[in-house]
């Protein structure tokens, strides 16, 4: 039987640093920017669920659904990043992000939940960035993975900032069931014929 053309059209992707995280912009000083539009020929209606900021990388759910989209904003769902940070992490530093610590958002203080946090053994595998990171002249680099979920701006980023490890990448690889070593080619694009709740556990 034909499909109904009402049917709702769910993609899984790999933003690529750069994008930002929407289909069009009517602020004249953003016209210049790249935005998802370019990766894939994507159906009218079709929304990011959740973003990631122009310097950020890694997966990002799309659908036309606006109930999906909710319930994966909703804070029941763990979204996992690994972040490349200026120097070398101590254990100190990791406890305070599992924790919960003090950030700025909409000129406010917030307190970050507590969340999963644990430094990564050596650099993962990760598709080279297209703008290169500072090399090791500039001192050294560690790599923690960080699962939250909640998902304020720049969350990610001020955390780290706030323990004393600004970060320099930024990857998403994880959103709830949704990994990125299935998009491992930046730019990359999944149809997936739904995005089931069970997915996001």
């Amino acid at each position: 039987m034909e499909a109904s053309k009402s049917k709702h059209r769910h993609f899984v992707i790999y933003k690529p640093y750069g994008y930002l995280s929407q289909f069009i912009s009517h602020d004249s000083k953003q016209q210049s920017k790249k935005f998802l539009g370019l990766l894939h020929d994507f159906p009218e209606g079709t929304m990011a669920i959740g973003r990631l900021d122009e310097k950020s990388e890694g997966v990002l759910l799309l659908t036309t659904d606006g109930k999906t989209s909710d319930h994966v904003n909703s804070g029941k769902v763990e979204k996992e990043y690994y972040a490349q940070v200026d120097g070398d992490i101590s254990e100190e530093a990791i406890q305070q992000l599992k924790t919960g610590l003090e950030i700025g958002f909409e000129g406010e203080k917030y307190l970050t939940k507590p969340c999963k946090a644990h430094r990564l053994d050596g650099v993962p595998h990760l598709p080279e960035r297209s703008r290169k990171i500072r090399d090791d002249r500039h001192g050294p680099t560690s790599w923690v993975s960080i699962t939250l979920t909640e998902g304020k701006f720049r969350q990610v980023r001020k955390m780290t900032s706030a323990v004393g490890f600004p970060t320099l990448r930024l990857v998403r690889v994880r959103v709830g069931g949704f990994h990125l070593s299935a998009l491992m080619q930046i730019g990359g694009v999944i149809e997936v014929d739904k995005l089931m709740e069970e997915d996001f556990d």
